[in-house]
């Protein structure tokens, strides 16, 4: 991949995978299903690795950025069936996070080092 990769080029790379190596999306319900799958294993890797939870020897050859593409790559699966462009979309949040918490973050004692 090129390393300018974009959100929408991201889009358009999985989108021709789908259509070519994987025959056709799973339905949207199918694929939340797996995003959720795939999220769990993130979560057992962060738990296990960087937890208290001690870590299986069946899980010490797992790698949290493979477990992330994952997440990402069902991620941008849904948002190609749901017709969401993912640069417009996180830009737009992006935006609504810096309107509501613009200070909230700054002025928070919690997070005073």
């Amino acid at each position: 991949m090129n390393e300018n990769l974009t959100i929408q080029r991201a889009q358009e790379i999985v989108d021709q995978w789908i259509k070519g190596v994987g025959v056709r999306y799973f339905n949207e319900l199918t694929n939340t299903a797996i995003l959720m799958e795939e999220v769990g294993e993130v979560a057992r890797i962060m738990a296990r690795r960087y937890g208290e939870q001690s870590e299986k020897e069946s899980d010490k050859d797992k790698e949290l950025a493979d477990e992330l593409a994952d997440v990402f790559f069902v991620l941008i699966c849904l948002a190609n069936q749901t017709g969401i462009n993912l640069d417009e979309a996180l830009q737009k949040n992006l935006d609504k996070k810096t309107r509501r918490d613009g200070q909230r973050h700054l002025n928070n004692a919690k997070l005073k080092r």
